[in-house]
């Protein structure tokens, strides 16, 4: 089996590497790879990428994922969100392949406290959140064997993420506050990774597994008990602060207004995804743990 990899050295492009390489003969692209186009905003030299290579499963792990640069920047990121998978669904489709793309809550209205579903109706209320969902629909409009990921509140080991910017935060300032009103469930770039590899095995041989699926980790958090969370671990593991987990203070989403808005609900209901391919997800607080106790063990 080929497989090519878009967005390889992106959160979840650099675990999909790991998880997608036993798999068969890999082939991971950038937007700086040399040898074949992996940019995803060369819309020509992408088809001539994919029709070269030919492969038996894209993954396309790049994505425009700048939200508040996406309010000022529509034409990127609908160029890269949209246009590019419309490129890659129409070649999908010719080779007959399996494209597994990734999507985000951010399609919904961000309303509510039921986790979302599927078939909820979709809702926008940001121009990345529109470009996203445009992905998906073009996507399915080809008719193309596809796997559709939607996850939320995605976070890695590698390069930044919300829990080492609250440590960083608690280390330097004298108080801190976060965001109580948002809901969501902190997703590790790994689970994605690892699911992505058993669907993609699981639909290869039962073709009606495909189609469009919530991926997340299990559980519910806010991002006021996400970084309580943090800054307790960081505590039980030596690591000294300025803030204590005891000293976070809350604030709301309207008290902190950003160029795009963001929803309250990033609830996602995977019991699809669970039965479709008979997997567990692991509680959000597992892998966090794991991150946290890399991430604080290199900081002391």
């Amino acid at each position: 089996m080929k497989i090519l990899l878009l967005g390889k050295n992106g959160q979840v492009g650099w675990e999909l590497q790991r998880s997608l390489a036993p798999l068969g003969t890999l082939i991971a692209l950038d937007a700086r790879s040399q040898n074949y186009c992996g940019d995803l905003s060369d819309l020509d030299g992408l088809a001539a990428t994919v029709t070269r290579i030919s492969p038996d499963v894209i993954v396309n792990a790049a994505a425009y994922t700048a939200v508040d640069q996406a309010e000022r920047e529509p034409e990127i990121a609908q160029l890269i969100n949209a246009h590019a998978v419309s490129v890659l669904a129409q070649e999908t489709r010719k080779l007959g392949s399996l494209l597994v793309h990734y999507s985000t809550d951010y399609v919904f209205g961000g309303l509510g406290n039921t986790p979302w579903k599927e078939t909820d109706a979709t809702a926008p209320i940001n121009r990345y959140g529109a470009t996203k969902l445009e992905g998906e629909q073009v996507i399915q409009a080809t008719g193309c064997r596809h796997l559709i990921f939607r996850t939320s509140w995605v976070y890695s080991s590698r390069g930044e993420n919300f829990a080492k910017t609250i440590i960083r935060l608690a280390r330097e300032r004298e108080s801190l506050s976060i965001i109580s009103d948002q809901c969501g469930s902190p997703t590790g770039a790994e689970l994605l990774a690892d699911v992505t590899a058993h669907a993609i095995c699981s639909t290869l041989q039962h073709p009606e597994s495909d189609g469009l699926y919530h991926l997340a980790a299990d559980g519910e958090t806010t991002w006021f008990e996400y970084a309580h969370f943090v800054l307790e671990q960081a505590q039980t593991l030596g690591l000294p602060l300025k803030v204590s987990c005891a000293e976070l203070a809350s604030t709301l989403t309207k008290d902190y207004p950003t160029p795009a808005q963001r929803p309250q609900n990033s609830r996602l209901n995977t019991q699809k995804l669970k039965e479709a391919f008979a997997v567990q997800l692991p509680d959000w607080r597992i892998g966090v743990t794991r991150m946290l106790k890399e991430t604080i063990e290199n900081a002391l």
